[in-house]
């Protein structure tokens, strides 16, 4: 399979996605777009699209950060939904998903960042990639926003913070608000990055400081993800034989 990721800035890479890829030899491409990576003008070799997050949302503006352009992803993840390829949106590429889809990114009722639980709605308890999670599971987060609803989609986890963790827009098409990507070094760029916004938001309730978020254990939530990535190229895999 091959597995395309979009960047929108170092400090928020692939991370466990990475980890994922390489150990199922799964081949891998890239649109670095703050490097100046320009995006895919085809589809056509594209298995799995995974849209990162990143400090933007989709209403911001290539004055605001000329490296990012909203419209031409959000064209690119509805190629890539209308081909029948699987997209899996982190963050802010949950937010593009939704917006592809024709629903408007919303703002979270509360900043969250560290890890905290998400807990499985009933659709979520039902749903065969989510088996493995439990009732409820420790996740990374980085947020402001959410996700937009669409009228068929499915809401498959939320958290004491935030409504719309995770969000099944259709069989192979899902919106992760949270991060299950983080490891160590990826939580230490993000660190790096945003000594200012965590000083501001010190005693918020939903937000761990730098010591915390070192202190975290990613290594239940990457399993998670790459089980439930496995069992979306499986889906994926049924749709291509069909």
């Amino acid at each position: 399979m091959h597995i395309y990721f979009i960047v929108h800035e170092l400090f928020e890479g692939p991370g466990a996605f990475q980890t994922w890829a390489e150990s199922k030899g799964h081949s891998t491409g890239y649109s670095r777009v703050y490097a100046g990576d320009k995006l895919p003008s085809s589809v056509e070799d594209i298995d799995l699209l995974i849209v990162l997050g990143g400090p933007q949302n989709p209403s911001t503006t290539i004055e605001e950060y000329s490296h990012f352009n909203a419209a031409a992803e959000i064209a690119l993840i509805d190629k890539c939904i209308k081909a029948g390829k699987a997209v899996l949106g982190v963050c802010l590429g949950a937010q593009l998903i939704g917006e592809a889809l024709g629903a408007k990114y919303e703002h979270s009722p509360e900043k969250e960042i560290g890890s905290f639980p998400i807990t499985l709605t009933e659709e979520g308890a039902q749903n065969h990639k989510f088996l493995h999670f439990g009732d409820t599971s420790i996740v990374g987060h980085w947020h402001n926003d959410m996700p937009g609803l669409t009228e068929d989609c499915k809401v498959i986890a939320y958290s004491e913070g935030c409504p719309r963790q995770i969000v099944e827009y259709q069989n192979l098409v899902y919106g992760f608000q949270c991060h299950l990507e983080f490891n160590r070094e990826l939580v230490e760029l993000l660190i790096e990055n945003s000594k200012a916004e965590l000083s501001k938001c010190s005693g918020h309730r939903f937000v761990h400081q730098p010591e915390q978020l070192r202190n975290n254990d990613y290594m239940v939530m990457n399993n998670n993800l790459f089980i439930f990535l496995d069992k979306l190229l499986i889906d994926y895999a049924k749709t291509k034989s069909e």
